[in-house]
């Protein structure tokens, strides 16, 4: 059986909840809901949607490099919106993202998310080697 590798981010809700930032099983690997919110805890891109996908996106693709992985591997992701109307802001920063990679997809609004000034969560799934 693969060994399970875990990336933390350093927060104290991953001890407090149980979760890891990202985990990897062989080739498969697996990124928590990720949020616009900076090294310090501030929110990026306040009241921007597309302002927060794009750092989200760039948060991701960093620890994708870390666990060895790279956006060009996701095969799924998930993007949950606080306004269902803003889903063509966010597509701008998904296209920049996935437009070569053309993972499955989807985009579900939700009630809020786990701070008020959050518009925008994503989360994915890779399979390292499994690029475009």
């Amino acid at each position: 059986m693969e060994a399970r590798q875990h990336i933390g981010s350093g927060t104290i809700w991953e001890e407090r909840v149980g979760y890891s930032r990202a985990v990897r099983v062989g080739n498969l690997v697996f990124v928590s809901g990720t949020t616009a919110t900076d090294d310090d805890g501030n929110v990026v891109g306040k009241d921007d949607p597309e302002a927060q996908a794009r750092y989200i996106l760039r948060k991701i693709g960093q620890v994708l490099e870390e666990i060895g992985s790279s956006l060009s591997d996701v095969v799924r992701y998930r993007c949950y919106v606080t306004n269902a109307d803003d889903w063509q802001k966010v597509g701008v920063a998904l296209h920049e993202a996935f437009a070569s990679v053309r993972p499955a997809s989807t985009l579900v609004e939700v009630s809020r998310l786990v701070g008020a000034d959050y518009l925008v969560e994503i989360d994915v799934d890779a399979v390292i080697g499994g690029t475009a």
